[in-house]
């Protein structure tokens, strides 16, 4: 049984899904294009079912304006 909440839980599995898309080497900053990133995110979150779309879009938001900085690349450390 996890006692996560929904957010840190699909935090946890964006880290893991970074980790293992990323074309950075081992211990890179494990960058993934934001598209990639947003549709994961967006579809995880769907089936959670308990992450609203408006509290998507807000995190998705924010997540852009730091890849935007980054060449389009979301880091890890972005969320």
């Amino acid at each position: 049984i996890s006692c996560q909440n929904p957010l840190q839980s699909l935090l946890s599995s964006m880290k893991q899904a970074c980790e293992i898309l990323t074309r950075d080497l081992e211990g890179g900053a494990a960058r993934i294009p934001f598209e990639t990133f947003s549709f994961l995110y967006s579809y995880l979150a769907s089936i959670d079912g308990e992450i609203s779309e408006a509290e998507t879009e807000a995190f998705l938001e924010g997540i852009k304006e730091q890849a935007d900085k980054h060449h389009g690349m979301v880091l890890i450390r972005h969320f």
